[in-house]
């Protein structure tokens, strides 16, 4: 296969079908980029025609797309999407993750590459500029990501699934090699029941930029931007402390989720805060590909540290306060390859409904069996939701859409609950992330006590962050640039133009694009609601700070105006069937 460099998207798919053992290079068509971009916009495009299949259907893909930044110097963008559907939510599912695997799928000359059939063994594939080998992967069945990650390790950068994806847990990750996670919906699973073990990746194929001029005065705006952010490199520290400068924030807010959500404070959460986690571990800086912010920590031993959600949820919401207990518990679900955020909250839902969490010197063990489902992980491995049930109180379950809250609870930002019911994938607080407007801004936001005006905040965030998501860029860039500067990176580097507008309606065409797949899958109004514990129970009080229950009635109110912004009817549904038929 002979390959060029192109400006921004190389216009090639490798298709990979397990079932048959073949590959091939597909030719994306122009107008399909331009509407879609990448990531997860691409990705979720590439599923119109088999986005009602059961998610473990062989004919089901699993999709990894890469955005139009991707293998240039537009900072954080050497990151991809993975897109199918969820065994977990049932919803269309895409995760963002970054590490060096986004780059070298880039420069092997591919956009995307998608992934079906089911193989008759265990394989693994290695994509190069060439295409794609499928290879067996009998002796890696079994064995932990790192020991995956070992064994593949002269094959460029590696995607592996770890025993739980293996064994079907509803919450499987998949790990890049970097220490990066694919990590909540399930796409593990997905993957594990295609028996496939792994994908490495590795090319050196250059991306072009149409005017390079243009590219490095944008570049210019968005680190100077960088370096003016508060929150980035500023005294919020994310730069400094990673994601867990925020453990101190959250408690301050009165909103840190804390013994399944029965609880809005944790009073030792300062023992796995950032400060104490760099005291601890010493922190090293570390980050994905190419990334200014490097917002994630390794220790000296180079074990990967956990971040926000992780050490809040295997902390307050489990009741631990032992930071190596949490650090601990971390390493065990990238080894096993199981989402930390499911696996905690699943944890604390099985042990209120138990009638005690389970203790710090537990939860390792409790996650190998989980990611072998036996004993107890057996039932732990579906879920909290489906936990909850089997226990005969479904109300423990602290989830949206079968999907459980990460560490923000929504009684302490009225944004944040409407985005968790509003949000496709279910659950979510990437999906428009309203902290960074209710919580992270100064001066704090007086309205995040109110529903006033969220809807249309909302509906503005979705879109944009289902543009950026696309690009693919982090989304911790935009706590300092804004659409302008990527749309000028963007437009510099392929040559078609771009404003934050258009970027926008992209942003739309993708986010109702997945709406409209979740509505064909049965999903309506009825799944956008919280559970009801936010509605009947306040939070933790105190420190001149009220957190009262949300007002049922006003959310219902805010929720329709939601749709009525979107265009949709009452019950969330589209009022015209053939909205697909319309789009590129």
């Amino acid at each position: 296969m002979e390959l060029s460099p192109t400006n921004g998207w190389r216009g090639s798919l490798l298709h990979v079908d397990l079932t048959t053992g073949t590959a091939r290079a597909e030719t994306i068509p122009r107008d399909l980029l331009t509407h879609y971009l990448g990531g997860r916009g691409l990705g979720v495009r590439l599923l119109r025609e088999t986005h009602t299949l059961d998610p473990y259907h062989p004919d089901m893909p699993l999709v990894f797309a890469v955005g139009p930044l991707c293998g240039t110097p537009a900072p954080t963008a050497a990151r991809l999407a993975v897109v199918s559907r969820s065994p977990l939510t049932g919803t269309v599912y895409d995760c963002s993750a970054g590490g060096r695997f986004a780059h070298r799928l880039k420069s092997a000359g591919f956009d995307a590459l998608r992934i079906v059939g089911r193989s008759p063994r265990q394989v693994a594939i290695a994509v190069t500029p060439v295409g794609a080998e499928i290879f067996p992967a009998d002796s890696l069945w079994g064995k932990t990501v790192g020991e995956t990650k070992r064994a593949l390790s002269g094959k460029g950068s590696v995607a592996a699934i770890g025993p739980a994806g293996e064994n079907g847990v509803l919450f499987a990750c998949i790990m890049m090699g970097e220490g990066n996670a694919v990590g909540r919906g399930g796409l593990g699973a997905v993957m594990g029941s295609k028996n496939l073990k792994a994908v490495t990746v590795d090319g050196d194929l250059p991306v072009g930029i149409a005017d390079r001029t243009r590219f490095d005065r944008a570049r210019q705006d968005v680190m100077r931007l960088f370096r003016a952010s508060p929150v980035i490199f500023g005294e919020l520290g994310i730069s400094e402390y990673g994601t867990p400068a925020l453990v101190d924030l959250m408690r301050q807010r009165r909103m840190a989720p804390t013994e399944n959500f029965r609880k809005t404070v944790f009073e030792r959460s300062g023992n796995y805060s950032g400060p104490a986690i760099r005291k601890a571990y010493g922190g090293k800086k570390d980050g994905c590909h190419g990334c200014p912010i490097q917002c994630k920590r390794s220790a000296p031993d180079g074990t990967h540290l956990p971040e926000y959600e992780t050490v809040s949820h295997f902390g307050a919401l489990n009741g631990i306060d032992d930071l190596r207990s949490i650090v601990r518990s971390n390493t065990a679900c990238n080894e096993q390859g199981l989402d930390t955020i499911t696996a905690a909250a699943t944890l604390s839902a099985w042990g209120e409904g138990r009638g005690r969490f389970p203790d710090a010197e537990e939860v390792p063990a409790l996650l190998e069996d989980i990611a072998r489902r036996r004993g107890e992980g057996e039932l732990l491995a579906l879920g909290s939701r489906r936990v909850a049930e089997a226990m005969g109180n479904p109300g423990l379950s602290m989830s949206v859409k079968s999907l459980e809250l990460p560490a923000y609870d929504p009684r302490g930002a009225y944004g944040m609950a409407l985005a968790y019911c509003t949000s496709n994938r279910g659950g979510c607080h990437l999906r428009a992330y309203p902290i960074s407007h209710e919580i992270l801004r100064k001066p704090v936001a007086t309205d995040r006590f109110s529903f006033s005006g969220k809807a249309r905040i909302i509906k503005i965030a979705e879109d944009t962050n289902a543009a950026i998501d696309s690009l693919v860029a982090c989304k911790f860039s935009f706590f300092g640039a804004t659409l302008e500067e990527y749309a000028e990176l963007l437009s510099a580097t392929t040559g078609e133009d771009y404003t934050p507008q258009s970027l926008k309606e992209i942003g739309e065409r993708i986010f109702l694009t997945e709406r409209f797949y979740n509505c064909a899958n049965g999903f309506d109004a009825g799944d956008d609601r919280l559970p009801e514990r936010f509605f009947r129970e306040p939070g933790s009080g105190g420190e001149g700070i009220d957190v009262p229950p949300i007002d049922e009635k006003r959310f219902e109110e805010e929720i329709g105006k939601y749709y009525r912004i979107r265009g949709l009817t009452p019950r969330g549904t589209f009022t015209d069937p053939g909205y697909l038929s319309g789009l590129p």
